[in-house]
């Protein structure tokens, strides 16, 4: 269930503007207006804003009927060269990017910049009860770090393979606490945050209030069945969901929509997924 995460794709050309933000997110400060990647890459290099100092980006590739897999989870490729493009360049202006085991058990995915100049982030894999074997690439030596995150209650010693494992609480309905993840994220200095996939994860991160932004590229493609982008709790009336502004970018062939959400979430969620302990956050005007 993961769209954006090709094993073999083509290195781009090279892009001297790329190339002047990459050293731009090395130095700090603000991105010069005059580059052509600053109306969609800077706000990514902000200053986090959130208490829990974490700048938060979710992201998913979609048909145009809002599908990032056929039924039988295939998903390669929904987005095209320039999607591929995108995703590892914002994987190289993250300090980590964050997947969910389901994602690791179906793609094996390396999660590097291999397509574009930048670094590779450290990989963080989501597998609350420890159900991933040790023989996925992204615990083997070699390559970026690996952080595996399972709840603080599972079984296990303190690596995973090469990874190291982190232990983070459980969430009230199941899964991690992912307000209280972000905290021993930013700790260890992994403050820029870019969740990859798949669905439910990032489903999950915006259920819980996570998401400061959220990419999603749309293909011109039509499927009419499979496996939908984002899995909320259902809502009753319009007035339910969650309305944000959107500014749209061309990638090629497909269209990518940069949302702002500020932490939002839809007002379905307000009840059932505040994190032990924490008042529910007032939802989205």
């Amino acid at each position: 269930m993961h769209p954006t995460a090709p094993e073999a794709p083509a290195p781009v050309p090279p892009d001297p503007f790329w190339e002047a933000l990459l050293r731009q997110r090395a130095a700090g400060g603000a991105v010069p207006e005059g580059n052509p990647h600053a109306a969609l890459f800077a706000p990514l290099l902000a200053p986090p804003g959130a208490p829990d100092g974490c700048l938060v980006l979710g992201r998913l590739a979609q048909t145009l009927d809002g599908r990032i897999a056929t039924a039988s989870g295939s998903s390669q490729w929904i987005g095209g060269a320039g999607d591929i493009t995108h995703t590892h360049r914002l994987r190289a202006l993250s300090d980590a990017v964050v997947v969910g085991a389901g994602t690791v058990r179906h793609d094996d995915p390396r999660l590097t910049t291999r397509a574009v100049p930048g670094p590779s982030p450290v990989r963080v894999v989501l597998d609350t009860d420890r159900r991933l074997g040790t023989g996925y690439g992204l615990f083997a030596p070699g390559g970026p770090p690996t952080l595996l995150v399972c709840a603080e209650d599972a079984g296990g010693s303190d690596r995973h393979g090469a990874a190291e494992v982190l232990r983070a609480p459980r969430a009230a309905i199941g899964g991690l606490d992912l307000r209280a993840l972000l905290p021993l994220l930013a700790a260890r200095g992994l403050r820029r945050l870019f969740v990859e996939g798949g669905g439910l994860t990032v489903s999950r991160f915006l259920a819980a209030g996570c998401l400061d932004r959220l990419h999603v590229t749309v293909a011109p493609v039509l499927l009419g069945s499979g496996i939908p982008a984002f899995t909320l709790p259902e809502a009753a009336r319009i007035a339910d969901g969650l309305r944000f502004t959107w500014a749209v970018h061309s990638l090629g062939e497909d269209v990518l929509f940069d949302i702002a959400l500020h932490r939002a979430r839809p007002a379905v969620c307000t009840p059932v997924c505040t994190a032990p302990g924490q008042p529910p956050e007032p939802a989205a005007p």
